[in-house]
């Protein structure tokens, strides 16, 4: 390759890192216009965050591990947000306590924009220049890719912010869809197991917790077409699944009684009939959409209900194979799971809508290794007490997910797109 041939292809990757780098942050600020300040600063529990505070700590990944490094000038936009908008990078320095993020009325939206302006000045500047080591790179992609979690974050924490208004106010306007008159049949879709390979193996990005691939031996199992929709769930909760602790977990009766649970999160009975708060405002329940909002613990006892059992992250990948991810996306601005099309036959819904939760504990793959520095703070650490879920949601954007990737949560999680999917043994 010559010289003019390099030189072509460095302003290629150049060109192709700043579309991609300005295409990524402009969906975020996207996602935060529809919200007034007010919106933007509140957080409604310990486990969200302010709007506000994600628009700056996407920002904060920039500026701390890719500029700080790269300006042989650098000065910070502000030195206190190194503190304030550290998430959990020990490597990095203290952070403010998460619980109290929602007390920083200082600094204001528009200061916060207006870093968010500065760091993107530097980064292009950046990006623009020869010579970039691959290190940056690889910090590049995993910048962006984070904050794409966050633009699901932001999704899900104003849901739960402006559900907790008893005005129920809307985040959008509903868009012109409707339940479809029936769901797809639920079926089983029938795997024959045997030794099987998991984890990320094509090209292109993957977190550090989907490698290495390795081997997992699957008994023969299968999988339901789709995901449980509300009208089979009213059955579980008319049947009384609720009030017996038969189908439930020790520690997820517990914490039904001790929360006094008694329905998915964002319902609300009236009269008889049932409603559900959406990012479009309440919606009268519709009964062939996917029940969403489960923690592990109803997705558990539901499953049990129903004479079957959540699927391992094992048998759910191999099922999803290396098909295109093809679903209801963030980018179609449904935000909220849709029916399964009644057309069709095999597996619907593996991707998109909704977050399918595993019976696997979240731990490390064989070989796992954490990456060095602060970054290697990412995932690892996190690996305790939380379970996987797979496919993506209606909140996550287009092109994030994989068959390999995986979400955690701890048990009692209900803000995020969570449902169920039901599996079982063949015998």
């Amino acid at each position: 390759m010559n010289q003019s041939t390099d030189t072509t292809t460095a302003q290629a990757r150049n060109d192709d890192a700043v579309g991609r780098y300005l295409t990524v942050r402009a969906a975020t600020e996207a996602l935060a216009r529809p919200l007034s300040a007010e919106d933007c600063c509140v957080q409604s529990m310990p486990d969200a965050s302010p709007a506000k505070w994600h628009l700056a700590h996407t920002s904060w990944f920039f500026e701390t591990f890719i500029l700080e490094r790269c300006e042989s000038d650098f000065v910070a936009f502000d030195a206190a947000f190194r503190v304030l908008f550290n998430s959990y990078y020990q490597g990095v320095g203290r952070q403010h306590p998460r619980p109290q993020r929602g007390l920083l009325t200082r600094p204001s939206l528009a200061t916060v924009l207006a870093y968010r302006a500065d760091v993107d000045a530097r980064m292009l500047r950046l990006l623009q220049q020869d010579g970039l080591p691959e290190p940056i790179w690889t910090l590049l992609e995993l910048g962006l890719q984070h904050e794409q979690q966050h633009q699901e974050l932001l999704l899900t924490d104003i849901k739960h912010l402006l559900w907790c208004n008893p005005l129920w106010p809307a985040y959008r306007d509903a868009p012109a869809v409707a339940d479809s008159e029936a769901a797809a049949p639920s079926d089983w879709q029938p795997f024959e197991g045997g030794l099987v390979q998991i984890g990320h193996a094509a090209a292109g990005f993957a977190f550090d917790n989907e490698l290495p691939r390795h081997s997992v031996f699957l008994q023969p199992y299968a999988l339901a077409t789709r995901p449980v929709t509300n009208a089979e769930y009213l059955a579980f909760m008319a049947d009384g699944g609720y009030a017996n602790p038969a189908h439930w977990l020790a520690e997820g009766w517990d914490w039904c009684r001790s929360q006094q649970i008694t329905h998915p999160l964002y319902w609300r009975e009236e009269e008889g009939a049932w409603s559900e708060f959406t990012l479009w405002g309440g919606q009268p329940l519709a009964p062939h959409q996917p029940v969403v909002h489960l923690s592990y613990y109803e997705a558990d006892a539901y499953a049990r209900w129903a004479g079957a059992r959540l699927p391992t992250e094992a048998e759910w990948e191999a099922a999803a194979g290396r098909a295109q991810p093809r679903g209801h996306f963030a980018d179609a601005g449904l935000f909220h799971p849709q029916p399964a099309p009644p057309q069709g036959a095999g597996l619907r819904q593996m991707f998109g809508d909704l977050w399918e939760w595993t019976q696997s504990s979240y731990a490390p793959y064989p070989g796992f290794a954490t990456a060095p520095g602060a970054v290697g703070e990412y995932n690892g650490k996190f690996m305790i007490n939380q379970y996987v879920l797979r496919g993506g949601s209606c909140a996550t954007p287009a092109g994030h997910v994989r068959a390999s990737y995986r979400n955690f949560f701890p048990t009692a999680a209900r803000w995020q797109f969570t449902g169920v999917r039901l599996a079982r043994d063949m015998r």
